[in-house]
């Protein structure tokens, strides 16, 4: 019965290696922390403005930090202990939150100083974290990288469900100024659980000094590795086509019956892909056991392909929820194989760089999704818009495994107690 249930459920072999143990409680209390701070910015934006377009703005001064420091942040892991750096940036995290908490306590209503506070918070989670993806491979066997990975979605997942719903039920009782010092008190909590690890020194053959250079060769690598490349090609399809999030709010009101001022349907669809995430990752004891990750990545993407499709077509709310909860879950065991292949595949010295275009990726992928979805949906209608994005993920997964053969045969570092 025992050996059933390691099959089935999540593989928590990784947690039997006390370092990755730390960096992993670390990660719960962040995960949600973070979406607390996620929620408490643009709500304290609005407070003090009482308009959406400051609201957006935040989404600019985020994503600029994530784009650059992104890039650069994975070349200094690199070229540093990376324990060093996880101490440095969880500190600059924890600050930049208590700031965010004084400001929110002292009724300051400057929407300036909340923005650029928000961009410096982001300017060191954008270090901060593809130094933690790249630190993972050196506390574990290769063999538990996918259980590795898994195990940190699902708490990502759980962190992206109960961080909000948190947040919803503590706004009104406590006030927004909670939330910040939830994050911080989170935050200083990761600190030290980091300042726990062993030192992390850069290995033979590290570059000395993080320079425009230096990204560069990240991104020359990629392009000569076409394993790695092709994970990267594969979820920017996946992302840019079939990440229909903008038309949420249209298909709520207009397809699921939704008042005008918001209703339950609109909670559900943005739930419903964390969800279906989660119960994939609780399930998740399997995914260890496959070795040909290239062809788990494209089936799943295609898997999110056909789930879009059918969210797309779907005329009833549990409908489309159900699509879009499988389409989380396919995501997840993509997401699993994908930053598995980025551990294994590549060397020490660049992997760092690997995990900043994958943090760059991942922030940017969706937000370029929002634009391209909103301009379709207003051009041909939700539903035309959403199938159609279905459509080009399978295709476009198609094509990349036919066009990047290596990356189909790819298999995974093996163990004989794996």
């Amino acid at each position: 019965m025992k050996s059933l249930l390691s099959k089935v459920f999540l593989d928590t072999r990784p947690l039997q290696y006390p370092a990755y143990r730390r960096l992993w409680l670390s990660n719960i209390v962040t995960s949600v922390g973070a979406q607390f701070a996620a929620v408490a910015v643009p709500k304290q934006l609005y407070d003090i403005t009482g308009s959406s377009a400051y609201v957006g703005l935040a989404g600019i001064f985020g994503l600029v930090p994530l784009l650059v420091f992104g890039l650069w942040g994975g070349a200094i892991a690199d070229t540093v202990d990376r324990r060093r750096l996880l101490l440095v940036t969880n500190g600059g995290l924890a600050i930049t939150s208590v700031l965010l908490w004084l400001v929110a306590a002292s009724g300051i209503r400057s929407v300036w100083l909340v923005l650029v506070l928000f961009a410096a918070q982001q300017t060191f989670f954008a270090v901060n974290m593809p130094t933690r993806g790249a630190a993972i491979a050196r506390l574990i066997p290769a063999h538990l990288l996918p259980s590795a990975q898994a195990l940190g979605s699902t708490v990502f997942q759980l962190g992206s469900i109960a961080g909000p719903l948190l947040a919803g039920v503590l706004l009104p009782v406590a006030g927004l100024s909670l939330l910040y010092l939830v994050d911080a008190v989170a935050l200083c909590a990761a600190l030290w659980a980091v300042l726990r690890l062993p030192p992390l020194p850069p290995q033979e053959g590290a570059p000395k000094k993080a320079g425009l250079r230096t990204v560069l060769d990240g991104f020359r690598y990629l392009a000569l590795h076409s394993v790695l490349l092709a994970s990267f090609v594969l979820d920017i399809v996946a992302m840019v086509f079939g990440m229909p999030r903008a038309l949420f709010p249209e298909m709520a009101e207009r397809t699921f019956g939704d008042p005008p001022g918001g209703g339950a349907s609109l909670g559900w669809l943005f739930a419903a892909i964390p969800l279906g995430a989660f119960v994939f990752g609780v399930f998740s004891g399997w995914l260890h056991r496959i070795a040909r990750h290239g062809v788990g990545v494209t089936v799943a993407v295609i898997a999110w392909g056909f789930a879009v499709i059918g969210f797309g077509l779907a005329d009833s709310l549990w409908l489309a929820v159900l699509f879009l909860a499988l389409g989380g879950g396919a995501d997840l065991v993509s997401a699993v194989y994908r930053s598995s292949i980025m551990q294994a595949a590549a060397t020490d010295e660049m992997r760092g760089r690997v995990q900043g275009v994958f943090t760059v990726v991942v922030a940017g992928g969706p937000r370029l999704a929002d634009t391209v979805h909103g301009l379709a949906g207003a051009a041909v209608g939700t539903t035309t818009s959403v199938v159609a994005g279905g459509v080009l993920v399978v295709v476009g997964a198609v094509v990349s495994a036919a066009l990047l053969p290596a990356f189909w045969r790819y298999r995974a570092p093996t163990s004989d107690d794996g």
